[in-house]
């Protein structure tokens, strides 16, 4: 594959993740409390997927701000940590 598709197909592919992931998290305060506080662990343990922290930041960016409210302000500390863990401003 060339670069240029993968780097198109990871913009899909991250929109597919924050589709599926919302579409799983409404309603359900548990599993929002769980990616809050553990975002990587809940995208693997729903989809089954590993993402490494760029594209984790992305989709916690892309599911809190289609969540909102204490959504957002919770996931956005824990996304936070992993952007100081990492060096990404």
């Amino acid at each position: 594959m060339h670069p240029e598709n993968l780097t198109g197909g990871l913009v899909m592919d991250i929109q597919k993740i924050i589709s599926e992931l919302v579409g799983k998290l409404t309603g359900n305060k548990d599993l929002i409390s769980k990616f809050t506080s553990d975002p990587l662990s809940v995208v693997k343990d729903l989809l089954g997927i590993d993402l490494d922290p760029s594209q984790l930041s992305e989709v916690v960016k892309g599911v809190t701000s289609q969540l909102g409210g204490d959504v957002a302000k919770q996931a956005g500390g824990f996304l936070g940590k992993i952007k100081s863990l990492f060096g990404i401003k």
